[in-house]
């Protein structure tokens, strides 16, 4: 890559320069930005914390909304939701563009640092990290539930979907919504890790991956405790349909996805450059 790149001696110090800028980041470069975003998580403080995962929570309540209002509009065929899922998309351009904290995003970031160090330590500060942004993420959403659901802010055709989309949060199995929510959570992880390199496609990259999850159904546990919590708060679902027809298996399946196969994947391919790092750094 050298003799394409800055090190060239084929090319003046101008054309070295645009032929490095013009490369692909490497995984470790990649790997190096994640997790310098996780250890910035690890050190932000509770209240830091806690008010951009409840923006966050909040924020992606506008994915609900909007999908909803699509669907609503559209007539009842099986090609109307490749439309509505476009609006599922919102959310998290606000959430992701705007730095705010989202559960399935952190799980990556902030564990990035935990499999770098491999110390209690860092393990306690990942876990601390995950417990607020998730509990600030689910209220926030609750909030937002209540809002679309107590008062009369929408359109008939709009609420119809709403409860639509609300009861197909909580209609399948419980090992059903963890496989299907771990597919969520692994285009997650791996969105978060194409970000980096994306430059100006950024917002191309975002909308790509969550209209997958979108169309493919795939429950996310923020965004679909939006369209639980409606379903609860307006008398269509219970809170024990809500705690085991969805939290607890979308949360177990997103953690997964996203912790497990995208954070290890990527992360294990670098593994042995950092421990060889590592190692000539202590010498």
């Amino acid at each position: 890559m050298s003799e394409a790149g800055e090190a060239s001696p084929h090319l003046d110090r101008r054309e070295q320069r645009q032929a490095a800028a013009a490369a692909p980041m490497g995984p470790l470069v990649i790997h190096e930005i994640v997790r310098a975003q996780g250890e910035e998580e690890l050190e932000r403080s509770f209240g830091g914390l806690a008010w951009s995962g409840f923006a966050a929570g909040a924020s992606i309540g506008f994915s609900f909304v909007v999908q909803a209002t699509l669907q609503g509009a559209l007539p009842d065929t099986p090609w109307s939701r490749l439309v509505s899922g476009f609006g599922y998309c919102i959310g998290f351009l606000i959430v992701i563009l705007g730095r705010q904290q989202l559960f399935t995003e952190t799980t990556l970031t902030a564990v990035i640092p935990a499999l770098t160090r491999r110390n209690v330590s860092t393990l306690l500060q990942t876990l601390r990290v995950w417990a607020i942004v998730l509990i600030a993420n689910i209220a926030a959403t609750w909030m937002f539930a209540a809002l679309a659901a107590w008062f009369d802010v929408f359109p008939a055709a709009t609420v119809t979907a709403m409860n639509m989309l609300s009861a197909h949060t909580m209609e399948h199995s419980f090992w059903h919504t963890v496989l299907t929510a771990g597919s969520a959570g692994w285009l997650i992880g791996l969105m978060v890790w194409l970000l980096p390199g994306a430059g100006p496609s950024r917002p191309l990259i975002i909308i790509l991956l969550t209209y997958v999850v979108a169309v493919c159904q795939f429950p996310h546990v923020i965004a679909g405790s939006v369209e639980a919590a409606f379903g609860v708060l307006s008398g269509h679902a219970t809170f024990a349909g809500y705690l085991l027809g969805f939290l607890v298996p979308t949360l177990l399946g997103n953690s997964v996805g996203g912790t497990i196969l995208a954070a290890l994947f990527n992360h294990a391919p670098v593994a042995g450059e950092l421990a060889d790092e590592l190692k000539s750094e202590n010498k």
